[in-house]
């Protein structure tokens, strides 16, 4: 990390199911969301993915942090993964979470670090819903 300032932007992040990278280097977003819902708690979510698209140019790392609702610990974290910006070009950091767990209904929030430096907070809303009634059979 150096005391330059920072030549990256980030121009968004999304939260999807998976991501395919295709021919030509292009992605496929599947199942895009802001919203989990669950019939209980707690619950894990097996697989998802945040995706972070960057502009400018430079040598990085990026990390990404959950946070609980209350923002009192640290429900997930990525290890820091590096990468490079060409000048005048982008880059797209696709960060896999594996086996989180929602202990609690509310919004978590996702903390993107560039470099060790906060950039972004984004909410992830955890909400539980009725699980749906018993068909009622009849005989005859």
């Amino acid at each position: 990390m150096s005391s330059q300032p920072l030549k990256a932007h980030l121009e968004y992040s999304l939260l999807c199911d998976d991501v395919r990278v295709e021919l030509g280097n292009k992605l496929s977003l599947m199942g895009l969301f802001r919203n989990v819902y669950f019939y209980a708690l707690p619950a894990s979510l097996l697989k998802f993915a945040l995706i972070n698209h960057w502009t400018g140019e430079g040598e990085y790392t990026s990390e990404v942090k959950i946070l609980s609702p209350d923002r009192s610990k640290v429900v997930a974290q990525a290890q820091a993964a590096p990468f490079r910006i060409e000048p005048n070009g982008f880059a797209d950091n696709i960060t896999i979470f594996a086996n989180v767990t929602f202990e609690t209904v509310g919004d978590y929030t996702l903390q993107v670090y560039l470099n060790g430096v906060m950039v972004k907070e984004t909410n992830l809303n955890v909400a539980l819903i009725s699980p749906p009634a018993p068909e009622s059979k009849t005989i005859q």
